[in-house]
C-alpha cells in the first residue's frame, strides 16, 4: 500500500511540476490587429492617410451631428499623434437614405473631391449611414457632395480613401 502511495505522489507530482511548456515572457506580435469595428468613428488626416477614431462619449442621432463632431477636430490624444481635421464646411445640410447620402453645401468648397477632407468627410458619413441604418454596409454608401458653385463632386465611397 505504501508503494501505491508513493507512485501515486510521484506522478501527482510530475503532473503538477508541468508539461515541458516553460514560461517565455511578452512576445512581440506586431502592430494591433486593423479592418472594421463597430459603432461610429470619425475619420481625421495624417501623414499616413485617413484613420479612424471611435465615438465613444457621444450620441449620435444622425448624419448633421456626425458632421459637427468632426469639425470639431480630433481629441487630444489624437491630435498628439498627429492627426489633424481638414474639413472646412459653411452651411450645409447632409440627408441619407440606404446607400446614398448626400451633403447640400451653401457655400463654396475648397476641397478637390480627391483631398483628404473630402475623404474625412466621405469615411465619417459612410460609417455613420451604416450604423444608423444596420442594413446597410460601409463599404455601400456613396457620398455626393452638392455645391453651389459648381458641378457635385463624387459619388465616392470610403475605399476610394483609404487604398493606397
Amino acid at each position: 500500500m505504501r508503494v501505491r502511495a508513493g507512485v501515486l505522489v510521484t506522478v501527482l507530482g510530475f503532473a503538477l511540476v508541468g508539461c515541458g511548456v516553460q514560461p517565455t515572457g511578452v512576445i512581440g506580435a506586431g502592430e494591433p490587429a486593423t479592418g472594421l469595428t463597430r459603432g461610429i468613428r470619425l475619420y481625421y488626416a495624417s501623414d499616413g492617410g485617413l484613420r479612424g477614431v471611435p465615438v465613444l462619449d457621444k450620441e449620435v442621432e444622425n448624419l448633421a451631428s456626425v458632421v459637427k463632431l468632426l469639425a470639431s477636430g480630433p481629441p487630444p490624444a489624437e491630435r498628439r499623434g498627429g492627426l489633424t481635421n481638414l474639413v472646412e464646411l459653411g452651411g450645409y445640410t447632409v440627408t441619407g437614405r440606404g446607400t446614398r447620402v448626400t451633403v447640400r453645401l451653401e457655400s463654396p468648397y475648397a476641397g478637390t473631391g480627391r483631398d483628404q477632407g473630402t475623404g474625412q468627410l466621405v469615411c465619417t458619413l459612410a460609417r455613420t449611414q451604416s450604423v444608423l441604418d444596420p442594413t446597410v454596409g460601409t463599404d455601400e454608401v456613396e457620398v455626393t457632395l452638392r455645391r453651389p458653385d459648381g458641378p457635385d463632386l463624387g459619388p465616392y465611397r470610403c475605399a476610394e480613401f483609404l487604398a493606397g
